[in-house]
């Protein structure tokens, strides 16, 4: 039991240094999306990669990382928590019997870790997003800290922290379905069609086809890519109810709905609803290569395989 004990821990270590490698290698994209999607005034009539040019112009190329610490305290716990959260509910999901297959078995447990994860990690999520928003010389938080004790004085205690929640709760159960249904599809349609080309042998199991990682990779791309574009508006509502009192507009954002309806009426669809899609998807997939790559390194380093 002791080694299975260290093996967990080992393989949360090897998850968390994954999450905080991939993070830290997409920050910038992370950091311009969220002053796109709340349209921060010094950037609101840029695209993406104007504003990719102009915060190192105005703020200096550290401008990028914005908010980069707290992200790194949050996504080394979120994984854990996803990670120990995922073993425990598909226990209890597979021990009810539900009369459902290993795929929904999957899903259910991996939307629960999910909706775990952020609950227990979305107060710092909220202080990631409000340091990012800011733009230097603007500064109304003084560093992680400071943000947690202005933010729990001047917005109502601890429910100032969870503004936001609903849509991410609401955007975190389409977004891991549809990335299960479709990477699902795509790796049994790639090897019904293309076995030789796609597949390789399964190392545990010879008999077994499995997708050879590259075609794993993209697979996994493209499923993040639907999932996400679906999602994408409820990701939008999310930045802008976290930022609240930091907009202008926050009166008119107070509630999920109110908040959808409001930016589709100021800002339509293109320039509302999806703006940043674009950089989502740049994020996405060097994000999943980076997290990928890493998590097979630290397997070896920590002698998991």
């Amino acid at each position: 039991p002791a080694r299975r004990d260290f093996y967990w821990l080992r393989s949360f270590i090897a998850g968390g240094v994954a999450g905080c490698c991939a993070k830290t290698t997409t920050a910038p994209l992370d950091r311009v999306k969220i002053l796109l999607q709340a349209h921060n005034h010094h950037y609101k009539h840029l695209g993406v990669f104007s504003t990719l040019c102009a915060v190192p112009r105005k703020e200096g190329y550290l401008g990028l990382y914005k908010g980069n610490g707290a992200m790194m305290i949050r996504i080394f716990p979120y994984g854990a928590i996803q990670f120990m959260a995922f073993d425990q509910y598909k226990k209890v999901v597979i021990k009810k019997q539900l009369g459902i297959s290993g795929h929904v078995h999957r899903l259910m447990a991996g939307s629960m870790a999910g909706i775990t994860a952020v609950i227990c990690t979305y107060p710092l999520d909220m202080v990631r997003v409000r340091l990012a928003f800011q733009v230097k010389g603007e500064h109304r938080y003084m560093g992680i800290i400071h943000a947690f004790k202005m933010i729990y004085t001047k917005e109502g205690g601890f429910r100032g922290f969870y503004r936001g929640l609903m849509p991410t709760i609401v955007g975190m159960a389409p977004y891991a379905g549809f990335s299960f249904f479709t990477f699902g599809t795509l790796k049994s349609i790639g090897l019904a069609q293309a076995p030789n080309l796609l597949g390789r042998p399964s190392l545990d199991n010879p008999d077994v086809l499995v997708l050879k990682t590259h075609v794993n990779l993209l697979c996994g791309g493209i499923a993040g890519a639907i999932a996400q574009t679906i999602s994408y508006p409820l990701d939008v509502t999310r930045r802008r109810m976290q930022l609240g009192a930091v907009l202008p507009d926050s009166e008119k954002c107070l509630t999920m709905v109110q908040t959808l309806k409001y930016v589709y009426q100021q800002h339509g669809v293109r320039r509302g609803l999806y703006r940043g899609l674009s950089l989502n998807y740049l994020r996405c997939i060097p994000s999943q290569a980076v997290a990928f790559t890493t998590y097979e390194l630290m397997k070896q380093f920590l002698h998991l395989n």
